[in-house]
């Protein structure tokens, strides 16, 4: 079974004053983190999904894998979700993607290591937060096309999950799913 990962790293961060995909965190992008979180954590192909100022993320980031340009990011995540499933749905060795996002960097690879550990085709998993379900998320390749048939606006997955018996995986004790909303969240 191969899992790949997909950074949704699209959005223009208005309230943050900038694309978040081009914020330094800790000597390198936030971008680049996500993606090296992914790689880490033993995915076996990498998908990111840009779109505010791509051609200006892809050269402060040169290193990135492979990147798809989502030309309806301003719509919101939902777009970007279904850019990349549409992308990864080509490759028929995938059975499972995990998603995460550009602007959670305290999702470790040991929690993806833990969410993609129940990786299947028909798997639906959330990472858990004392009970609360958050990042990083698992999708089993039966719920692609389900999963970009009701991610809209910002909502991305957030419906579908709902609507689906989902296994959450405690990994608050291995990682914190805060997300960089402003400037001063990076302090915090």
């Amino acid at each position: 079974m191969i899992t790949a990962g997909l950074v949704l790293a699209a959005g223009a961060g208005r309230r943050y004053g900038m694309p978040k995909a081009l914020v330094p965190y800790r000597n390198r992008l936030l971008v680049r983190s996500a993606a090296a979180t992914l790689s880490e954590a033993g995915c076996e192909r990498t998908l990111v999904v840009l779109g505010a100022r791509a051609d200006e993320v892809r050269q402060a980031a040169p290193d990135l894998p492979e990147t798809v340009l989502n030309p309806d990011w301003a719509t919101g995540m939902g777009s970007s979700l279904r850019t990349g499933l549409t992308t990864l749905s080509s490759d028929d060795s995938l059975t499972s993607v995990v998603v995460l996002l550009v602007d959670m960097p305290g999702v470790t690879a040991e929690a993806v290591r833990r969410i993609t550990a129940h990786a299947a085709p028909d798997a639906l998993v959330m990472g858990g937060y004392q009970g609360r379900r958050g990042h990083p998320v698992l999708l089993g390749r039966e719920h692609w096309a389900g999963v970009a048939a009701s991610a809209t606006g910002d909502r991305g997955a957030r419906d579908y999950l709902r609507a689906h018996e989902v296994l959450v995986v405690e990994v608050g004790d291995v990682a914190d799913d805060r997300d960089l909303d402003h400037p001063g969240d990076l302090d915090a």
